[in-house]
This record gives structure tokens, C-alpha cells and sequence, in this order.
């Protein structure tokens, strides 16, 4: 059987801050079309695992490629565009700019007009409040509606893949049920995603695979389907005893 098409993959990979290693021979892959989280506690090393797979922090061991290149040696710049965006924690959008600025940002690096325009209808369709609100300044917007402009922003850039920071960090329940609800959507349309999550229930209920990190190393990982009956992971994890 021949092996599966890698999109990402990191092999034995370690990073460092200062003296400190913060992660431990990481083995990791995603697939094209595919959605895996990331999960583990606070100060487990999700953020540091997505920075380093961003270029944010420096791959101090091992090696990572992307789109069968060898990526980390590329700055972020260059991971950007060769396919990959960014949903950052807390959003981060531009706050003094318009709805219409900050989603005309995601493709700041694209020539292709009429493909833009096409992509910005569907994010319009995902996210009927942004087409409401294209002259509204980002940053008076409420944190869901922050969290549909760093998502259409991110689409922007047509992608082959999303990395999300803990995109229901902040918001209402019934907010984060909606958001991963598009989150699978978008999925489905075949972009690959990477969500990096705390809340372990509601990222395995809609990714294909998990890992699940502890202290700078993956201590499990699995399909998700595995890992919501893994008793361990239950414990630890999905507020279950």
C-alpha cells in the first residue's frame, strides 16, 4: 500500500527559549484534507508547537518540511506563501482598520483579482455579519465577531493550511459551537487545519486525528474517536472521573 501524501510533518523536532527546551523530539504529521488538533493543558506546549511550526520559534532539532519541502529553515514569510495561515490567539486582528482592510490584508500577497473576489464572497457566506459591517473598525466588534474576521482574513490567503491558536479561547458556549461548526465546514471544502485547543471535547468532536502534549512531549495521540474513549484522556482531559 503506498504511503499516505504528508502536508506537514515534523520529525524528532526540539526548540529551545534561551537555554530552556521547551519541546521534546515531536513527531507529527497532517495529511492534505485533514483536521488535527492539538491538545494538552496550559504551558504543555501547544502555542510553542504552532510558533514553531510558523517560524515564530526556531527549530533547534530535527526537521520539519511542508508541501514536501524542507520548511524549517524558510522565515515565516515564506511559509506563508507556500500555504500556510494563521488564526492567532486572541485573534489579533488590526483593530484601527476597517472589516474590509483586514480581510484585503489576508491577501496581501495575492495578484489573482477575480479568485479574491471570489474568496471574499465566501467568506461573506460563511460569515454573512462581516459583509454587514465591511466599514466597521475591527476593533469595535465583539470577541466572536473578531474571532469570524481572523478566520475570513485567514481564508484570504487561499490556504492549504489553517493553523488555529485556541480559537474558543474567550467566547460563549453556544459562540464556540457555531465557530467550530465552520471550522468543519471549511474543512470539508479541503483545507487542511491544525487547531491548537484546550477544550478537548469539542476539537476531538470534529478533527480526524489528535495528539495530545504534556510538558513539551506528545504523550498520545491517535484518532480522535480513540482518544474521546481513552480513559486516560478522559481523565485528564474531558472532565470525566
Amino acid at each position: 500500500m503506498p504511503e499516505r501524501e504528508k502536508l506537514l510533518e515534523l520529525k524528532g523536532v526540539g526548540a529551545h527559549y534561551g537555554p530552556i527546551k521547551v519541546l521534546h523530539d515531536i513527531d507529527m504529521v497532517i495529511h492534505p484534507g485533514e483536521m488535527v488538533c492539538l491538545l494538552g493543558g496550559n504551558a504543555s506546549g501547544k502555542s510553542t508547537t504552532l510558533k514553531t511550526i510558523l517560524g515564530i520559534v526556531r527549530v533547534s532539532e530535527g526537521e520539519m518540511t511542508f508541501r514536501g519541502e524542507r520548511a524549517d529553515t524558510l522565515t515565516t514569510a515564506q511559509r506563508i506563501e507556500r500555504g500556510m495561515a494563521v488564526v492567532p490567539e486572541n485573534r489579533r486582528i488590526f483593530p484601527k482598520m476597517t472589516v474590509r482592510e483586514n480581510l484585503e490584508m489576508g491577501a496581501y500577497l495575492r495578484h489573482d483579482r477575480h479568485a479574491i473576489a471570489e474568496d471574499l464572497d465566501y467568506v461573506f457566506e460563511l460569515f454573512p455579519r462581516l459583509a454587514e459591517r465591511l466599514e466597521q473598525k475591527g476593533g469595535t466588534m465583539s470577541g466572536g465577531e473578531q474571532q469570524m474576521l481572523a478566520m475570513g482574513r485567514a481564508l484570504m490567503s487561499r490556504p492549504k493550511l489553517i493553523l488555529m491558536d485556541e480559537p474558543s479561547m474567550g467566547l460563549a458556549p453556544l459562540f464556540v459551537e457555531r465557530i467550530f461548526e465552520i471550522i468543519k465546514q471549511v474543512n470539508e471544502r479541503g483545507i487542511s487545519v491544525f487547531v491548537v485547543e484546550q477544550n478537548a471535547n469539542v476539537a476531538l468532536s470534529i478533527a480526524d486525528r489528535g495528539y495530545v502534549l504534556q510538558t513539551g512531549e506528545v504523550v498520545l495521540s491517535g484518532p480522535a474517536r480513540e482518544l474521546l474513549a481513552n480513559e486516560a484522556m478522559k481523565k485528564a482531559y474531558l472532565g470525566e472521573v
